[in-house]
């Protein structure tokens, strides 16, 4: 039997909600010092956050990381175009900022303490100490293995891993289709297996994490 037409059609997406902050944003991009200041007091502690994500809380860099990447921030504003929010915008600069301070860390700690420990973000969810010490062990060998892969690769399984964005929400960051990015979490993954290959136990913490 021939369905209505109306039914053959998918239902139009929910409009996007407003922004608040685009404004704001868009006269920081012009250079407004007054938009400048309120854009970066409105966006410093989220994106502190994601840098403490990535480095761990207590980093000795996770300040000038920070302020690195509020300088990228207002940098890019001039190209924002507006395909994701300018919060999630800022989260993305903000964690590329910080995957950059690692990769320059890990190079240098060849020269110097190459057995040095990496500080790890605690789990902000409130979970059980347990799961709070599996999460950040996850966390933990996720970046280390972020380390050593290609740019967008990394960038996708840490905002999807570290940040927990979704596949959608990273397409809209990235400016690439969903399928990209699932095609780049795959790789990542895949990545993240070889690296457990032989470890059992903490194989186990990967256990039932599908994308």
């Amino acid at each position: 039997m021939r369905k209505p037409a109306t039914e053959l059609h998918a239902p139009e997406a929910a409009p996007p909600r407003a922004d608040d902050l685009l404004g704001l944003a868009r006269a920081a991009a012009a250079r407004d010092p007054a938009a400048i200041r309120t854009l970066v007091t409105e966006l410093g502690g989220a994106m502190l956050r994601s840098v403490r994500k990535v480095l761990g809380p207590h980093h000795p860099d996770v300040e000038d990381a920070t302020q690195e990447a509020v300088l990228a921030l207002l940098q890019a504003l001039p190209s924002f175009r507006a395909e994701c929010t300018v919060l999630h915008f800022a989260s993305r600069i903000a964690v590329m900022t910080a995957l950059g301070t690692r990769r320059r860390l890990r190079v240098r700690e060849r020269f110097d303490e190459p057995d040095a420990p990496i500080d790890v973000a605690s789990d902000e969810s409130g979970a059980s100490p347990f799961a709070e010490a599996v999460s950040n062990r996850r966390r933990e060998m996720v970046l280390e293995v972020l380390d050593r892969m290609p740019e967008a690769t990394a960038e996708a399984l840490a905002l999807h891993f570290v940040l927990g964005y979704t596949v959608d929400e990273i397409a809209a960051l990235a400016g690439v289709s969903p399928n990209t990015v699932w095609s780049r979490l795959r790789l990542g993954k895949e990545a993240l297996r070889r690296a457990l290959a032989n470890n059992a136990k903490l194989a186990e913490l990967f256990r039932g994490r599908d994308t």
